[in-house]
């Protein structure tokens, strides 16, 4: 199925239960549906922030942008991430009010919409899939699968009240659903800005990389290199390499094999520059 028909559908979805789970928290009086009915309106912005992004990241490269659309997708991430924290910080204030004052809840209404709102996050989790390379698209399955738990907990929350009527269980799984929440949204946040601020990516080691281009033969030094993540899974690199004068033609060797060492490491993005003078800096990385 499309990415994009995958993210309208679970859009859809997420609305009519963000709906239901609102005006029932409401009638009911429930803290943890309520909680959850904000959770799953973070889901159905990011769900949307998700799908807007993915149209346009598909837009080629231009002018205006040499590397194409792809950081809308991040951006997109990041913006879900915050809004993850935001839901949660939320949750956590509305619990401690219920804390100090229990409420009476009636469990006829919470527990149907609870029921049903698990449904439909179980059909938007299959609907998403898993273990996207995306970041965007991971974003939004991340939400998704944070209400599916919360949806788990909101059930296990009104069965311990229908049982024991210990109404102190509902503002506690309400602050359950806001640590799953925010767990997930730092972990987004923390991601998009790695790449944001052009780090290093995860698993890669300039030092190695360096030490392997230099053992090339014809290779004398390496310096300005830059290693970074045009986006999750797209890895750029560029750097100046340092080789005896000679023919344009003749460096056609030297080149393929700085590439070949690069692509095996699955950097996708490669901008070399020989020169025949050794640059007055010496380190391998950028002075600026």
């Amino acid at each position: 199925m499309d990415l994009s028909l995958k993210l309208k559908r679970a859009f859809v979805i997420s609305a009519l239960i963000f709906i239901g789970e609102f005006l029932g928290g409401i009638i009911s009086n429930s803290l943890a549906l309520l909680s959850d009915a904000g959770h799953v309106l973070t889901d159905t912005f990011a769900l949307g922030l998700s799908l807007i992004a993915a149209e346009i990241a598909k837009k080629p490269s231009d002018f205006r942008a040499t590397y194409g659309y792809h950081r809308f997708g991040l951006m997109a991430a990041l913006l879900n991430g915050l809004s993850l924290v935001g839901i949660s910080i939320y949750i956590f204030y509305e619990s401690y009010r219920r804390l100090l004052r229990p409420v009476d809840i009636d469990l006829s209404v919470m527990l149907p919409i609870a029921f049903i709102g698990l449904s439909g996050n179980l059909i938007m989790t299959l609907m998403l899939g898993k273990g996207h390379e995306d970041l965007n698209l991971r974003s939004a399955w991340l939400h998704v699968v944070g209400d599916t738990l919360s949806s788990i907990a909101v059930i296990i929350s009104g069965g311990v009240i229908y049982f024991t009527g210990w109404k102190t269980i509902d503002p506690l799984t309400g602050i359950l659903i806001g640590l799953i929440i925010i767990i997930g949204g730092i972990r987004v946040i923390k991601e998009s800005l790695h790449i944001f601020l052009e780090l290093t990516p995860p698993g890669f080691k300039t030092e190695e990389i360096v030490k392997e281009i230099k053992e090339i033969n014809g290779i004398l030094g390496i310096h300005d290199v830059h290693l970074w993540s045009i986006t999750k899974g797209q890895i750029a690199f560029s750097c100046h390499i340092y080789v005896k004068d000679q023919r344009l033609s003749e460096l056609e060797c030297i080149k393929r094999s700085v590439e070949e060492v690069l692509k095996k490491k699955g950097i996708n993005h490669i901008a070399l520059q020989f020169e025949c003078k050794e640059c007055e800096e010496t380190g391998i990385y950028c002075r600026l």
